[in-house]
């Protein structure tokens, strides 16, 4: 299949995807082409097998490159100019045949630049005060890298029942022996039942687990009322990721975190009617299935820094900066010691306080018992009126 290469049509250089337009534009004369974005297009598929049958993986007109160093599958552009993995840094090697897959339903195109990217980097890069020094300047040797991450979006219908314990408390009064009052609060607990009824739209599910999921999470949802239709053009002068995980293990995960919202919907709904709730049971029937298979824009990085390796994703949406990176034992040490230097000198100082305070107590004690008389027991509220406020 021969790969597309978008020419412009006044100088023939070659077009890449520009964000500020959402179109095609030559870097070289600004020729800007539109892109078709027919929303239509964006179909929500049964969830049946059959469904994924009928998408032919032929329709792709990307390359499929294979990382020698992760095993990452990156989707690129022929036009990409991209030689390392945005995943570990390692370079990218051709596979020897494209690989079959479906192709993508809709795509939430770059919302951020590259400029306007380099400017949060280097911003968040500031705000890791406890990273060695010199790390600032590995940042600025590296690349950031835009890569199209695929994702499956589930919808879905539940009818839901729930069980749960809610708890009240009151307060319990109890008088001792010795005429002294105290209170305490208990709970009694009551079992109670409800029902739940929730439409899911788009439940995302990262179709890939190349990227460390917990970072990928940390950089926030994509909002998909951007979604735009599949169009190729979309990935000039950018890179793509296979989809990598199955549809029923994504499935399987969209229905946990719906289990996850019912019961959490189920929690506030006891709290309505109960001040504490526990044992929280949720069954759940899911009707009117649909999936599609989308791709997401970030940017990444990874770099090394003293043989270990990290990375850093920028959500290409909404620009929020996550990543990971090493930390100064230096800066560390530096920032205890202050803390410790801080709680001794507070420490002394009530104890400088306790004495000088003890100091005045001693003095106006034996000023009351000369007044009073060695023979006369001294009224503590007479040091109290003496004692400064």
């Amino acid at each position: 299949m021969e790969n597309q290469i978008y020419y412009c049509e006044n100088c023939g250089g070659v077009m890449e995807f520009d964000v500020e337009t959402q179109s095609l534009k030559c870097p070289n004369c600004d020729t800007v082409v539109p892109i078709l974005n027919e929303k239509e297009r964006i179909v929500e598929h049964s969830l049946t097998r059959h469904a994924m049958q009928t998408i032919r993986a032929e329709e792709k007109t990307t390359q499929t490159m294979e990382c020698k160093g992760c095993g990452a599958k990156i989707e690129v552009d022929p036009t990409s100019t991209a030689v390392e993995c945005p995943y570990c840094g390692s370079s990218y090697v051709l596979a020897e045949k494209q690989e079959d897959a479906i192709i993508p339903d809709g795509v939430i195109p770059f919302q951020i630049d590259r400029e306007r990217v380099g400017e949060l980097f280097r911003h968040w890069m500031k705000g890791r005060w406890l990273a060695p020094g010199e790390l600032k300047h590995l940042y600025q040797r590296e690349r950031l890298q835009g890569v199209y991450l695929p994702y499956w979006t589930f919808d879905a219908k539940a009818d839901a029942r729930y069980t749960a314990m809610g708890g009240r408390h009151r307060t319990v009064t109890h008088r001792s022996s010795d005429g002294k009052t105290t209170h305490r609060v208990v709970t009694d607990w009551y079992p109670t039942s409800g029902s739940l009824r929730k439409a899911f739209d788009d439940v995302l599910v990262p179709a890939s687990h190349k990227l460390d999921e917990e970072l990928l999470r940390r950089t926030g949802v994509f909002g998909t009322q951007q979604m735009a239709s599949y169009a190729p053009e979309y990935f000039s002068g950018y890179g793509a990721e296979c989809y990598t995980v199955d549809l029923d293990d994504a499935h399987g995960e969209a229905l946990q975190a719906m289990g996850q919202e019912l019961e959490s919907m189920a929690r506030q709904d006891v709290l309505r009617r109960f001040d504490e709730v526990r044992d929280v049971r949720v069954r759940a029937d899911y009707r009117d299935e649909t999936y599609k298979h989308v791709m997401m824009p970030v940017y990444t990085t990874a770099y090394s820094y003293k043989g270990k390796q990290y990375h850093v994703l920028i959500n290409g949406q909404s620009g929020r900066v996550e990543g990971d990176y090493p930390k100064s034992p230096v800066k560390i040490a530096g920032i205890v010691a202050v803390i410790l230097i801080i709680v001794a000198s507070l420490y002394w100082f009530s104890r400088d306080d306790d004495r000088g305070y003890a100091d005045i107590q001693n003095t106006w004690t034996a000023e009351a018992a000369t007044e009073l008389g060695d023979e006369e027991e001294i009224p503590w509220d007479y040091l109290e009126d003496s004692l400064p406020t």
